[in-house]
């Protein structure tokens, strides 16, 4: 050793000889290591390492925690420098709970693997050839696991999708399954073939399954999968058509199965949003044609449809719905509105067939759903059984109802199903400038269901309230308000008012009527035959006060009373109307309060049925009283007949405190305070066994 070896040898304090050994066996090691992966490589390359088969199966196995298992050729071999890995029969065990055996199955796959990634824990496939494969992807019954999360409850990590540089693959199928859902769905992917990381502009798949008992068929595309297979993001394209509903979803996935807290647009249309809603599990009731879009975002159980837009029939709707399936039952939460919401499109929620009512009208419809001739009230089950299937909690607001004759306006109803217990309340509307507060409720709990009807009707001007029945605006300063309250029982609108029991009444406080033709609101012939000979026909009847009123009884209306104080005469009515048959039997007349010539003083009747009222300005009654006037003028002379039509004016104005506090007819007065003898509820009216009988002589 030199001098200078010498000088540094001391002066880092290691002896020569020392040293120099180190050296040796550090240079033998390295020598060592490298013959001993030449050695490995070369039996492994000159026996494809087909030996390792059974530790491979076994630590693999050890690794997921199910059972991994090759039963044809295997072969796993530096080829060169990558990782070859070959396995012929290859399956990866699902977890017992599952349907299908196997979670991941193939005839063959041959890859190449790239070592390096693999120290910190990556996967990167050169190149995937994959042939007959086969994917499950499975959920349990309460979805606390699924298939595709390893570990022995499913708890563990999920699995990833490796980077792969090429691929090949031939006859790829999926199946998913999720109870909760009640969702099966069998995907066939169409052969794939990548070069340079690249796949092409896209790979499709088709395929068809059941939700909820409902089939389907499906079609779609992951529009952007070279990005999926270097881990990147994927476009999703998906077309369904399902019980003669056709959906289009669209979006971006993290990834290929990775759906959640992902906003994906879609859009629906079909001939009916109830067929749609039923494939979740929701009953509605029927719609006209619909088209919709939204955006979906699932987080957990939970299915929120934001920026919600589209028609049904010739009704526009926005808003948002929620649902939830964590639930025993699924829960539907949603907040919509309806700038114009056409009438037809309401029928449906009364049991009527909207396609029926816009083609062939509401009597038709009516008999669709089995209700008899001449019927109006629909007699179509209104699904109790799929109402105890869900709960709601729905705020639905309208801006005006599109109708000839029903002027509403700035509609809204909160919807609470809870459990078969339905209840709109409140359900409010304007109606021609009043306000009707009102609460229905339908408890499906009990059959057949109990149904309670409340509507209450604000002061509301009847010039805007009739006026699509001749009333003018001009002339017209009365005002009409009310209450409706019926409680029945019934599966249908017909058989729950068919049973009711329960009052209806209409206030009118003083103002004025006038008609733009016949003043029939006078129901006082002798007058319209005076101010028509006086050319007066266009004066407003001044009215004191006004009550018309029924008592219903097992689905029959009673007057109790129909009293009116006009200025000049006192209308009283009697008779009915029946919801069991629909017939309507009133008769109205009027007495003067003073001395008229020209006064008929006969009733003017409407008879026939809701869907075919008739009235009768001329009765019986008036053609006798007619018949008395020719015979006075045969057997005397020609003003002799006028003395048939005299009315003497001996009417007792009623006493306006009960009329307006919709008083009863046995709380009826007259303005001195006796009772009145002219009004009363008639029991036959009250009653449908007991045979019908013509009131006042009419009908």
């Amino acid at each position: 050793m030199d001098q200078g070896d010498e000088t540094q040898s001391a002066a880092d304090g290691t002896p020569p000889a020392r040293r120099t050994r180190a050296l040796r066996w550090a240079r033998n090691g390295a020598i060592a290591i490298l013959v001993a992966i030449a050695a490995i490589w070369l039996v492994l390359f000159v026996t494809k390492g087909r030996f390792l088969k059974r530790p491979f199966e076994r630590i693999v196995s050890g690794l997921v925690e199910r059972p991994v298992r090759v039963r044809g050729d295997f072969q796993l071999y530096f080829a060169p420098f990558d990782i070859k890995l070959l396995a012929e029969g290859l399956t990866v065990a699902n977890p017992a709970w599952t349907t299908r055996d196997h979670l991941f199955a193939a005839q063959r796959i041959d890859t190449r693997i790239a070592p390096l990634p693999l120290i910190v824990g990556r996967w990167r496939l050169r190149w995937l050839d994959l042939t007959d494969a086969s994917l499950d992807l499975e959920w349990n019954e309460a979805h606390t696991a699924n298939s595709w999360t390893f570990g022995a409850q499913g708890g563990g990590e999920p699995f990833e999708l490796p980077v792969i540089g090429r691929a090949r693959l031939v006859s790829t199928a999926l199946r998913y399954r999720d109870p909760r859902l009640a969702l099966l769905a069998d995907l066939d992917f169409s052969s794939i073939t990548s070069r340079d990381a690249r796949i092409g502009e896209a790979v499709r798949f088709t395929g068809d399954g059941r939700i909820r008992g409902t089939p389907f068929t499906l079609t779609g595309a992951l529009l952007s999968p070279n990005e999926t297979v270097a881990r990147g993001r994927n476009r999703l394209e998906l077309n369904a058509v399902a019980a003669n509903n056709r959906i289009r979803m669209t979006g971006t996935l993290p990834s290929l199965a990775e759906i959640e807290g992902v906003p994906l647009q879609v859009a629906a249309e079909g001939r009916n949003v109830a067929e749609l809603l039923d494939i979740l599990g929701i009953v509605v009731p029927q719609t006209r044609a619909y088209r919709l879009t939204s955006t979906l975002v699932k987080r957990d159980a939970r299915f929120r449809f934001g920026d919600l837009k589209g028609r049904f029939g010739d009704s526009d709707i926005a808003g948002a719905f929620t649902v939830d399936n964590g639930a025993e039952r699924v829960h539907v939460e949603a907040d919509l509105a309806t700038r114009v919401l056409d009438i037809v499109d309401v029928a449906p929620f009364i049991g009527y067939n909207p396609d029926v009512v816009a083609e062939r009208g509401v009597t038709a419809a009516a008999r669709a759903t089995g209700a008899g001739p001449a019927r109006l009230l629909p007699d179509a089950n209104l699904r109790a059984e799929g109402l105890r299937a869900f709960d709601a909690d729905v705020r639905y607001r309208v801006a005006r109802l599109q109708s000839d004759n029903v002027p509403i306006t700035d509609a809204a109803v909160t919807v609470a199903l809870d459990d078969g217990l339905l209840s709109l309340s409140p359900l409010n509307f304007t109606m021609a400038r009043g306000t009707v507060r009102s609460d229905v409720r339908f408890d499906w709990r009990r059959r057949p269901a109990r149904v309670t009807y409340d509507f209450r009707l604000g002061s509301t001007p009847m010039a805007r309230l009739l006026a699509g029945w001749g009333v003018a605006d001009a002339g017209t300063s009365g005002t009409v308000s009310g209450r409706l309250r019926l409680e029945g029982d019934g599966d249908t609108l017909h058989d729950s008012l068919a049973t009711s029991r329960g009052r209806i009444a209409f206030v009118i406080p003083q103002g004025t009527l006038t008609t733009r033709n016949v003043q029939l609101s006078e129901l006082d012939l002798g007058t319209f035959v005076q101010k028509m000979f006086e050319e007066r026909l266009k004066e407003p009847v001044n009215i004191n006060c006004g009550l018309v009123a029924f008592t219903v009884r097992r689905g029959v209306a009673a007057a109790d009373p129909i009293l009116i104080d006009t200025r000049k005469n006192v209308i009283t009515g009697r008779g009915g109307f029946s919801f069991v048959t629909e017939r309507v039997d009133l008769a109205f007349r009027a007495d003067a309060k003073k001395f008229s010539l020209f006064s008929g003083q006969s009733p003017v009747g409407i008879g026939g049925t809701f869907s075919d009222p008739a009235l009768a300005a001329v009765s019986p009654d008036l053609l006798a009283r007619a018949g008395a006037g020719l015979g006075l003028a045969v057997l005397a002379a020609p003003p002799a007949a006028l003395l048939a039509f005299v009315d003497i004016g001996d009417a007792q104005s009623a006493a306006c405190g009960p009329v307006l506090a919709g008083a009863t007819a046995s709380e009826q007065r007259t303005s001195e305070g006796k009772r009145r003898e002219d009004v009363g509820a008639d029991e036959d009216a009250e009653r449908e066994d007991r045979p019908r009988k013509k009131f006042l002589g009419i009908f």
